[in-house]
């Protein structure tokens, strides 16, 4: 992996892992692009931009990741846990999901279901908006539709924001239940390819891996400020349409 391919990965990681618009799906079709394969080294260097990405977030919601925060953070694994349990136990079947024609056709069901979720979604005075007051069952339904995210193209984000409009979460505060929760699932999901893929890190290039990192942390960090202010005006339909587009454009090339 050279520089060029570093930036473009950490970019493509750093805008699209907090936007329901599937990261994994990206890079995957972004790696077959800039011919990259989907080796080991490869992996280890997508490990290296997701810390990048779960450091934006930590930054950014800093005043959340204290002690004080307990309850908030026994939600977030209560919500965690679904996708962990799962994840483990089907790991190799989910693997064999990972082809371009896969993400496509996510694509376009995700954004379907963004547009329909949208149509019939009404703010409601009832409606959670602060993400401290999420209860346990909201977090759960939310961890449980997380888990449609193993299928490459579903998108964490779009599966968790979805999750939380539909278990009474306002949209702001599905996106920043969803920010929360990336910590401690990419952590657990980096960690774990971490201690699979160390031995790759010898054979790294460190210029272009470091570069990457830092290139997909600022990026993370704009596109989650900017993410929050857009969904303060306007709503989850774009994404909606972008998704359909993209997964029709993938399956008229492939």
């Amino acid at each position: 992996m050279d520089i060029f391919q570093a930036i473009i990965i950490g970019i493509i990681e750093g805008f699209t892992e907090f936007l329901p618009i599937s990261s994994t799906g990206h890079m995957i079709v972004a790696s077959e692009f800039l011919g990259l394969p989907q080796d080991t080294l490869t992996k280890a260097y997508e490990v290296i931009i997701q810390f990048a990405a779960i450091l934006a977030v930590m930054i950014i919601y800093k005043e959340k990741i204290t002690f004080k925060k307990v309850d908030l953070w026994v939600k977030l694994f209560v919500a965690f846990l679904p996708l962990a349990i799962v994840g483990y136990i089907f790991k190799d079947h989910i693997k064999a999901l990972f082809n371009v024609q896969t993400v496509a056709w996510m694509f376009i069901i995700g954004g379907i279901i963004f547009l329909i979720v949208e149509h019939f979604y009404t703010e409601k005075e009832h409606h959670v908006s602060d993400v401290e007051a999420v209860s346990m069952t909201q977090a759960f339904w939310v961890g449980f539709a997380q888990i449609f995210s193993l299928i490459p193209g579903t998108s964490r984000a779009g599966a968790t924001i979805i999750g939380g409009l539909l278990s009474g979460l306002d949209r702001k505060t599905s996106m920043e239940f969803s920010f929360l929760l990336a910590i401690p699932v990419m952590t657990a999901v980096s960690g774990y390819d971490l201690l699979k893929h160390y031995k790759e890190f010898a054979d790294a290039n460190w210029i272009a891996f470091s570069i990457g990192f830092i290139t997909a942390f600022i990026v993370a960090y704009l596109t989650i400020k900017l993410f929050l202010a857009f969904i303060q005006r306007f709503t989850f339909v774009a994404f909606g349409i972008y998704r359909i587009i993209f997964g029709i454009v993938l399956l008229m090339i492939i």
